[in-house]
């Protein structure tokens, strides 16, 4: 049979098996080492990936190799994310590269964000279980390298911020095969002695190599288990490690986890000074107002002093006297005008027949006149015998009368408070009939209620 006219030409065999390949094969990772690398004016990249057993060719054109961040040489191991494709001109397997990073590096990422992955499942970085760091730390534990930049960046801004607060190193190297295991060590030395209120478990800055001993999941379980708040502070900002995920809290430096740490004592003398200066003026503003309470309670108890009063009903009854003598004065003079009247109009009615009846009258009107002066006069009297008797009750003697007594110092001025007065000090109480002089024994401060009824029973 001839199958001649069938027959495909190379083109249409290779462009057939380049479709085939692109369309079943997705993107695939392949790791191997770098050989006859390439770099040709064009910007693109062109090497050979190998192992020990094959070899396939790679293509990295210029948009793709412009991202890189690392710099391919020959020999060096690498991960490349690629699409598998034939290359028509020679029929060679190809990879067309869309991304590529050190081997050693990719595993090292991969296994940070597994591990990351399930101790987030495990729930290590939950929220919930981060402890809060303590206000005013009694004492700072560093856990870091002693002969590294960090700790150095670390205690700088501790002096500045807040120098009162001690220190304590728990040394431990911080890059190698046994950082994790020293940092551990440290990490539990610090939580049996109990010394510190917060740790810092800080370094300075690296590759993902450097920073690897961070990202130790023993590291990570003994970090969660520390009964002492824990503050990461690990590399720079852009760095991330799983001892930044598991603390209590994490500072984008060793700076800035020192920071966290301590309050700024400026910041504090700062607040202080303005809490002062408030309660000065708290404290001044009620000063001023019970200065003013107490000067209204004096001036009140002055006004109501017995002396007092007894002023204001002598002049009442002053007032009183005068007017009674300015009724009696007017009423004379009434009487006496209402008398020259009488008169006239009898001197003015001069019949004899008249004379008799007004006699009469007259006589009868003088009986009247005599009997209302003595009336009113009585009145009078009896009106100013009980303001007598007022002024009586109101007077000191009176209250002296009544068992009460005025105490005064020995040169005869009136004692009306217990302020300056002491023990042993020499006095003289005043009765109604002599003059006791006493020394004091005892001063008893009297209630307020007290106070009252003792006033109530002066009056």
């Amino acid at each position: 049979m001839n199958e001649v006219g069938s027959a495909l030409s190379v083109s249409q065999l290779v462009n057939t098996l380049k479709n085939l390949i692109e369309a079943q094969l997705p993107l695939v990772w392949v790791e191997g080492e770098i050989s006859n690398l390439a770099r040709p004016a064009s910007g693109h990249l062109y090497f050979t990936l190998k192992d020990a057993g094959a070899q396939v060719r790679c293509a990295m054109f210029r948009p793709r190799a412009g991202l890189l961040r690392m710099r391919p040489q020959d020999g060096m191991q690498v991960l490349l994310r690629a699409r598998i494709t034939l290359y028509e001109a020679r029929g060679d397997l190809q990879l067309v590269v869309e991304h590529m990073e050190d081997a050693g590096l990719g595993a090292l990422q991969r296994a940070f964000e597994l591990l990351k992955q399930r101790l987030n499942a495990e729930g290590l970085f939950d929220a919930t279980h981060k402890r809060p760091l303590p206000a005013m730390p009694r004492r700072i534990g560093i856990i870091t390298s002693p002969s590294g930049a960090a700790v150095q960046d670390v205690l700088h801004v501790l002096a500045r911020r807040f120098p009162l607060i001690p220190l304590r190193i728990y040394a431990s190297s911080v890059q190698g095969a046994l950082a994790a295991h020293e940092l551990i060590e440290a990490l539990q030395r610090a939580n049996q002695e109990q010394a510190c209120d917060v740790l810092l478990l800080v370094r300075g800055g690296g590759s993902l190599e450097d920073l690897q001993a961070f990202n130790d999941e023993a590291l990570a379980r003994a970090v969660r288990a520390s009964s002492i708040p824990v503050i990461s502070g690990v590399g720079h900002e852009t760095d991330f490690s799983i001892a930044d995920f598991v603390a209590d809290a994490r500072a984008p430096t060793p700076s800035a986890a020192a920071a966290l740490a301590v309050p700024d004592a400026v910041t504090m003398l700062e607040q202080l000074e303005l809490l002062s200066a408030r309660l000065q003026r708290h404290m001044r503003h009620r000063m001023e107002s019970r200065t003013i309470h107490l000067d209204t309670l004096t001036r009140h108890l002055k006004n109501n002093h017995p002396r007092q009063r007894l002023a204001r009903m002598n002049e009442r009854l002053q007032t009183l006297m005068a007017r009674l003598a300015g009724a009696q004065t007017r009423l004379a003079t009434q009487r006496s005008h209402r008398l020259d009247a009488l008169s006239q109009r009898l001197f003015n009615r001069h019949p004899e027949h008249k004379i008799d009846v007004l006699r009469a009258r007259i006589l009868s009107l003088h009986k009247s006149i005599r009997f209302q002066n003595e009336r009113a006069l009585i009145a009078q009297q009896a009106n100013l015998q009980q303001l007598g008797a007022r002024l009586h009750i109101l007077s000191p003697l009176a209250t002296l009368s009544r068992g009460y007594a005025i105490l005064e110092h020995v040169n005869g001025t009136l004692i009306t408070q217990s302020a300056g007065l002491r023990i042993g000090q020499s006095i003289q109480a005043r009765l109604a009939d002599a003059v006791l002089h006493c020394a004091i024994q005892q001063i008893e401060p009297v209630k307020a209620a007290d106070t009252k009824k003792g006033q109530k029973a002066l009056f």
